[in-house]
């Protein structure tokens, strides 16, 4: 598996699991366990989840998949905007623990900027990190002036995860360019969009035939086409889980890629920073 090294100069597979919407059964946890572990096995050892995910539960069905298993690991969880206060985060941060049932979280990250100063939450993830509660901090769905807020914290953080994907590349235009120059990986989730319009488009279909792989490996692999991206796609079945595995190793041509980008047009202008 390919890695991608952190600002901390941690290296992370540029290939992850997400877990948006596990948790939200109990009768599915175990399996939805296994599927993570499986995962592990085949070298998606980052595993994103946040405390929103089924208010917790996503959380406790990581705690299984990586029981026995956490030197392997490399764990990120999110932080609700609301919990983002000197006095909350770190409430929110032992929640988490005892959820996940670890005692350091790798990378902790801000879900998304709601009415907590960002110099606040700055000041409460660096005591995280003094007290050994996290290793790193980051942010999610934060746009350019967002982080540019950040001031001198800003070579703390460790990454932005925003939405991206090939009908979400407003990114493109001048987030990724802006991490880019400061070395700061971006993940992005919902790889492969929401639903089947994506994956049903006639671009992407020709793209998988030529490729001999399937649409939604070609959506992944466009993900991984450049560097400094994480990609972290959620798999429902072990099945999907290998599927998403393969990715890495798929190469998308010019020809793939100006296909591609015919269909989903690069962004030409700023645009909002589009967020699930």
């Amino acid at each position: 598996m390919n890695t991608i090294t952190l600002p901390d100069g941690r290296g992370v597979p540029v290939l992850g699991q997400g877990t948006w919407r596990l948790g939200e059964r109990g009768a599915d946890r175990a399996a939805e366990a296994r599927v993570l572990r499986l995962g592990l096995d085949l070298g998606l050892t980052l595993i994103d989840t946040a405390e929103m995910y089924a208010e917790g539960g996503a959380e406790e069905v990581v705690a299984e998949a990586i029981a026995g298993r956490r030197d392997e690991v490399f764990l990120v969880t999110k932080a609700y905007p609301q919990n983002a206060s000197r006095a909350r985060l770190p409430q929110a941060c032992e929640r988490s623990l005892r959820r996940l049932r670890v005692e350091t979280i790798d990378l902790y990250l801000l879900h998304w900027r709601g009415a907590v100063p960002l110099a606040e939450t700055v000041e409460a993830m660096r005591r995280l990190v003094e007290q050994g509660k996290i290793r790193a901090w980051g942010v999610s769905n934060l746009d350019v002036p967002d982080l540019e807020e950040l001031g001198t914290a800003l070579s703390e953080c460790a990454t932005d995860q925003v939405l991206y994907n090939l009908e979400a590349r407003g990114a493109e235009f001048d987030l990724l360019p802006y991490a880019a120059r400061l070395k700061m990986p971006v993940m992005a989730y919902s790889p492969v969009g929401q639903g089947g319009a994506l994956l049903d488009h006639p671009a992407l279909r020709r793209v998988a035939k030529r490729q001999g792989i399937t649409p939604a490996q070609v959506a992944l692999a466009w993900t991984l086409r450049a560097p400094g991206l994480i990609s972290i796609p959620k798999a429902a079945t072990e099945a999907h889980l290998r599927e998403n595995a393969d990715v890495w190793k798929t190469v998308l041509t010019p020809e793939d890629l100006a296909e591609l980008d015919g269909a989903f047009p690069p962004p030409r202008r700023k645009q909002p920073l589009e967020m699930l």
